[in-house]
């Protein structure tokens, strides 16, 4: 079975427009993003899914640079344009991760593709049960259940933000929940705001290089408290209680 974690990312941003291009440290942001998730063991191949906008030229240029495969696809039909890239790229199942999350973790990935593949699911993820920090959300299904979803989703925000069916329909799907046993979900890693990307490269500026994991980012934040202080106040933007960007 061919597993492929795709990343949806485009240049446009209500609140912090361009952010995937932004630095952190000598890196961008989908930099990050990309050589984390290079490190999940049970992943076959990431690519970016982007779309045919002009402005995303620039992810396009970029993924060339980081020698990372992309497909260009609906700027607002985001479901379509996972489904498109997953076949376009022959994957049996897609992790979908959102590239405003350049602190995600190789070790969850694979905890939620195992969820997958061992409970033999057709949605998986690790925010049924809110326990990881916010932007270390992940999200697996099989490309039945994609084509699914494809097939039934008919509202606005179900094809825009990709999985809302997989929560609002949930009893239909064969579902593994991932969660560790205590709650970290009162941290706040993803990036939308400059709040957020001022934590993110104060985090980044403390380590070496990005192969730190999560529970290193877990002590960082308890030994300097002032650190989650930061974006203490910012408001999460979301359709649901679940990983939802238009990314």
């Amino acid at each position: 079975m061919k597993v492929t974690a795709i990343v949806q990312a485009r240049m446009g941003s209500t609140r912090l427009p361009g952010k995937v291009l932004m630095n952190l440290g000598s890196v961008t942001v989908l930099g990050r993003v990309v050589q984390r998730l290079q490190r999940a063991a049970l992943i076959h191949e990431c690519v970016v899914a982007t779309t045919a906008a002009l402005a995303d030229d620039a992810i396009v240029d970029e993924c060339q640079r980081l020698n990372v495969p992309v497909f260009r696809g609906s700027e607002h039909d985001v479901l379509d344009r996972y489904l498109q890239a997953a076949r376009h790229f022959g994957s049996d199942a897609i992790v979908r991760i959102t590239s405003d999350c350049p602190l995600i973790d190789p070790e969850v990935v694979d905890n939620v593709v195992r969820g997958l593949t061992e409970q033999r699911a057709e949605f998986a993820c690790n925010v049924l049960t809110r326990t990881y920090p916010r932007g270390l959300d992940v999200e697996a299904f099989t490309i039945e259940a994609l084509e699914k979803a494809w097939r039934d989703s008919n509202q606005p925000h179900q094809r825009e933000h990709v999985t809302p069916l997989f929560y609002e329909r949930i009893q239909i799907f064969r579902v593994a929940s991932v969660h560790e046993k205590q709650d970290f979900s009162h941290y706040r890693w993803t990036l939308d705001t400059p709040d957020d990307l001022r934590l993110i490269r104060e985090i980044y500026s403390h380590f070496d290089n990005d192969h730190f994991g999560w529970r290193d980012v877990i002590a960082l934040m308890e030994r300097l408290p002032e650190l989650p202080a930061i974006n203490a106040r910012v408001v999460q933007k979301s359709v649901q209680d679940g990983a939802q960007s238009s990314v």
